[in-house]
């Protein structure tokens, strides 16, 4: 067998429905998008629209809010530094920070800052620079003999000064 004798199994491929040319088609006509009104012509999206009826999305009333001055933290696990150091992307004596965790990969970016979370186990002395920390991570971390600093993430305020 040569590859100029390659062909398909009879039936594994077939040709397109050529949709809108004529009756003997079996797709003619309408084309298979029923018949007259808005949708049956090209380029309509209509999305929400009822018919001049006032849309769901605008008679339910608003709810909640949106706080402007939240925080949004990168959460890791102390499970997950303990991985980290024991396949050798974390340096053990190094300190840990926002930046040595953004170059070892483990987050994309700073975001306001890092907060350690306690699932997992660590086992490693390590110093680690946070803007947070549960409880319990602080006390594994204190635990395993490391040090945890936290420190303010910066303001909006104090980044216009510098």
């Amino acid at each position: 067998m040569r590859l100029n004798e390659l062909k398909d199994n009879p039936g594994a491929t077939r040709q397109r429905k050529r949709v809108g040319r004529g009756i003997g088609s079996g797709k003619g006509k309408t084309g298979g998008r029923g018949v007259k009104g808005q949708k049956s012509r090209s380029g309509v999206a209509i999305k929400g629209f009822e018919g001049g009826q006032m849309p769901i999305h605008r008679r339910l009333p608003k709810r909640g809010f949106n706080n402007i001055f939240s925080k949004d933290f990168n959460e890791v696990n102390i499970g997950r530094l303990q991985k980290a150091i024991d396949e050798k992307i974390i340096k053990e004596g190094d300190t840990i920070t926002v930046d040595t965790l953004i170059e070892a990969g483990m987050l994309r970016r700073k975001k306001d800052g890092v907060r350690i979370l306690a699932k997992g186990e660590l086992k490693a002395k390590v110093t680690i620079e946070a803007a947070g920390a549960s409880k319990t991570a602080v006390e594994a971390i204190e635990k395993a003999g490391g040090k945890i600093t936290i420190i303010a993430p910066a303001t909006t305020e104090e980044t216009q000064e510098s």
